[in-house]
This record gives C-alpha cells, sequence and structure tokens, in this order.
C-alpha cells in the first residue's frame, strides 16, 4: 500500500454513525413532543364545524321585542304590553319552558335568539330534528347568550345580542365561536 491512499478507517465510520444517530435521535424526539403536545386536528376541526353550524342556526333566529307567537311582534316598538308594544308576551332570556320551547320540538321550536341562552347538549351533537349526529358523541356544546359587555358603536343599548358557542371534544379540546345579532327593527 501507497502512503497515498485515503479512506475511512472503521473507527472513524463507527464515530460517524454515533453521531449521526444522537442527532436523528434528537430531531426524532422534537417531532413526538410536538405530535403528543399538539391538539389533534381532526377533533379541533370536527369541534369548529359543530360552533360553526350551531352558531348560524342561533344568529339566523329572529330577535324581537315579543315572543313570535305574539299577535303584535310585526308592529311592537318595546318589550312592554301594551299599544306599542307586545299583546301578551314580551320576548325573555332563555326559552318559554310554559310553553314548551325545545329545539328539536315539532310544535313549540325556538324561534327567537334568546331561546338558545344557556342551551346544551352534553351526551353528543344532534341535529335540529333531535336525531343524534353518528360519530360525534365525544363532543358537546354550549350556547350562550347575552347583552355584550361593551356596547356597539352607533346602535342603541339593548338592541344587540352577543351569542358565544363553545364545543369541547374528545381530549378536552374547545373551540369557542362568537357572533353579534342586532334587532333591526321592531318586526325583524
Amino acid at each position: 500500500m501507497s502512503t497515498d491512499e485515503r479512506g475511512l478507517s472503521l473507527i472513524e465510520l463507527l464515530v460517524f454513525i454515533v453521531v449521526v444517530g444522537i442527532a436523528v435521535t434528537g430531531v426524532l424526539s422534537v417531532f413526538s413532543l410536538n405530535a403528543r403536545t399538539s391538539a389533534d386536528p381532526v377533533v379541533q376541526k370536527q369541534a369548529l364545524a359543530i360552533a360553526d353550524s350551531l352558531l348560524e342556526e342561533v344568529l339566523a333566529k329572529p330577535y324581537t321585542y315579543c315572543d313570535p307567537d305574539d299577535a303584535n311582534v310585526e308592529t311592537a316598538q318595546n318589550a312592554l304590553v301594551g299599544p306599542l308594544g307586545c299583546a301578551t308576551t314580551p320576548e325573555g332570556m332563555g326559552r318559554e319552558v310554559a310553553q314548551g320551547e325545545s329545539r328539536n320540538a315539532n310544535l313549540t321550536p325556538f324561534d327567537n335568539v334568546n331561546d338558545y341562552n344557556n342551551f346544551q347538549m352534553l351526551n353528543g351533537i344532534v341535529d335540529p330534528s333531535g336525531n343524534a349526529v353518528p360519530d360525534l358523541n365525544g363532543y358537546s356544546a354550549l350556547v350562550q347568550v347575552q347583552t355584550p359587555p361593551v356596547p356597539l358603536t352607533n346602535i342603541p343599548a339593548g338592541e344587540t345580542l352577543l351569542v358565544t358557542v363553545t364545543v369541547t371534544g374528545p381530549g378536552n379540546h374547545s373551540v369557542t365561536l362568537s357572533g353579534y345579532r342586532t334587532r333591526y327593527a321592531p318586526n325583524l
């Protein structure tokens, strides 16, 4: 052999393998830590879809001074019973228990944004007809309706509601969405 030949000795090769092995182990442990501590993206996306759908459902309901079953619902200018207000039933916060309102009732469903206050689905998600949605039994939802803590600009006090929907999924991952519903006119 000549002295000009170059190459790796067995010891150098083993040192290289050990160094690369340690580096790869470090990188893989970081990926593993991120995977364990991050929220499951499927659970997060599903919770977001549920919250979005429920918020849209609530905000699509009317926001009136009177219960929508009241004779003066179209003309009432305030929530009082009288000539400019409701005939008999001002709309209050929460569902009308005496009328048997519920989200999935055929004859007396929720008919106003206020009816959804403190509405919850604890043991899975159900559609508006009351049917359980397959594979969503690990999720729960809560709707809260309230007067906004800070009035909106150029909108009179008492004419806006803040609707907050919180959905919790498997692994205690939760998503919260909020939206505003304003009373556009007495009959809306």
